[in-house]
């Protein structure tokens, strides 16, 4: 992909021109569609109030957060994720979630937003979304969520060579949402491109000062896991027994894996030295520990 049009600054749309909030907005409250019309504004979107004069009518609030919901695009599994159903187990989520309730109380005043590490399992894409949901439901925010591989997938599938018109398409609204979570960060191989894409991605959000909430399962700090350990006693039974050659294979094969795992666990390896400077601009960091919750389901 060119990186051209990446390093172009990026502008943000200006109002004149509707987000897709508010083209489905308009969609569902035009003449002739098939929503019921509103009885008391008859589809205008205000009403007049005795000594308040012209004021927005319920019709058009009610439509306007459905509709953000919408374009949110939290998928289904995860639109009923809260605040009141995130169940904290330990001190780090219980922390986790009362911080991310003042990102919400902050907003728009929030200078940071959020880099939500952890484990699998231990909710770091449940207190993303309740951020959203909060956002959308008492402020009205402009939100949207990505996990960042399918992110990825749809701008290789809408390049277009010529013409670069379909790309945009799928890059504008992750530019211009005001809140943007983009889940799984580091899941993908970490590729040059990929590396580029994300980087040109999160630093247009950074300089038009756009909040950005992260998840990933990779840490700054190397995690010695199960995995880890069997392979290190392994090691240990090696060195006490007679050396051979084929031993010494082993030996060599287990060095090397370990060394893979202890690689692999570190999120700047995966993203990249540039973005990961960067994140600490962008975000507080919230390690989040804890034991998988769906292996108890």
């Amino acid at each position: 992909m060119p990186s051209d049009n990446l390093d172009k600054p990026v502008l943000r749309i200006v109002k004149s021109e509707p987000s897709i909030a508010d083209s489905q907005e308009a969609e569902a409250l035009a003449p002739g569609s098939e929503n019921v019309v509103c009885e008391v504004c008859f589809g205008t979107g205000t009403e007049l109030k005795p000594g308040k004069g012209a004021v927005i009518c319920a019709c058009r609030r009610t439509n306007r957060k459905a509709n953000l919901f919408k374009a949110a695009r939290i998928p289904p599994r995860f639109q009923g994720r809260s605040f009141e159903n995130y169940y904290p187990k330990n001190e780090s989520q219980e922390f986790a979630r009362k911080f991310a309730r003042t990102i919400v109380d902050l907003y728009p005043g929030a200078d940071k937003g959020l880099l939500l590490m952890g484990g699998v399992g231990v909710g770091k894409t449940h207190l993303a979304i309740a951020i959203l949901r909060e956002l959308i439901e008492k402020k009205g925010v402009n939100c949207l969520f990505y996990e960042s591989g399918s992110l990825l997938k749809a701008i290789q599938e809408s390049y277009n060579a010529i013409s670069e018109t379909s790309e945009m398409r799928v890059l504008a609204p992750v530019y211009e949402a005001e809140v943007l979570v983009l889940d799984e960060l580091g899941a993908t191989v970490p590729t040059d491109w990929v590396r580029d894409t994300l980087y040109q991605i999160i630093n247009a959000r950074y300089n038009n000062n756009r909040l950005t909430i992260f998840t990933t399962n990779y840490t700054d700090e190397v995690r010695v896991d199960d995995e880890i350990k069997s392979l290190r006693a392994r090691l240990g039974e090696l060195g006490s027994v007679e050396y051979d050659n084929q031993r010494a294979s082993e030996t060599k094969e287990i060095e090397k894996r370990i060394h893979t795992l202890l690689g692999t666990q570190i999120l700047e390896n995966r993203i990249g030295v540039t973005l990961r400077s960067r994140l600490y601009e962008m975000c507080a960091k919230l390690q989040i520990t804890g034991q998988d919750f769906r292996r108890n389901m």
